[in-house]
């Protein structure tokens, strides 16, 4: 139990880490690519905190899906 609980934390805390930068890469590339204006002077760093953003409204979600992945491990786990 305590070795599930271990690891529900480690997964839990590499999905809070990992989701948030991963999402803000992927959003800021994305807004490079499809709008022209992010990155001019004009611009003042919309995208760029736009990326921000949705990033950090990641967190949670990647939290709780690092926890679902690893119960998922151990539950597939009991059942061999």
């Amino acid at each position: 139990m305590l070795r599930l609980l271990g690891k529900t934390v480690a997964f839990g805390l590499a999905g809070l880490i990992v989701t948030p930068i991963f999402v803000s890469i992927v959003v800021l590339i994305a807004a490079h690519l499809l709008d022209p204006r992010c990155g001019t002077p004009g611009d003042s760093g919309g995208c760029e905190m736009g990326a921000v953003g949705i990033g950090i409204y990641s967190a949670l979600p990647g939290l709780a899906l690092g926890v679902a992945l690893a119960l998922f491990q151990a539950y597939r786990g009991r059942a061999k």
